[in-house]
């Protein structure tokens, strides 16, 4: 069974940074593509960044380009989520997804449970 944990959220402060980790098990890490998705408290789930699973092509939503970078270490079956300059709008819950790049929450049959990032004044 596929099982993927999200970790590294917490509280940050203006032009703070964290970074994001989703563990895998229970599958072929390396052949999956993966991705990261946020949902802000009464707003819509929205793509932040997918990465194919060569790890060679990244892509990312316009609101986090130059911000965040998407990476994965396949030897450990994990994917980050670097994230800088962040700002209040960012506060959300992250979840990762894997199985496709797309910026279609639905496209990925696998996801995680998410961990909260919280911007604090």
């Amino acid at each position: 069974q596929v099982q993927l944990v999200e970790s590294g959220g917490g509280l940050v402060q203006a032009g703070g940074s964290l970074r994001l980790s989703c563990a895998a098990s229970g599958g072929t890490f390396n052949n999956w593509d993966m991705g990261w998705f946020r949902q802000a408290p009464g707003k819509e789930r929205e793509f932040v960044a997918a990465i194919n699973w060569r790890g060679s092509r990244l892509y990312y939503a316009d609101s986090v380009k130059g911000r965040f970078t998407i990476s994965r270490d396949n030897a450990k079956n994990t994917l980050y989520l670097q994230m800088n300059s962040l700002k209040p709008e960012d506060t959300a819950i992250y979840t990762c997804a894997a199985g496709s790049t797309t910026p279609r929450y639905e496209d990925y049959p696998f996801r995680g449970q998410g961990t909260q990032v919280t911007f604090s004044s």
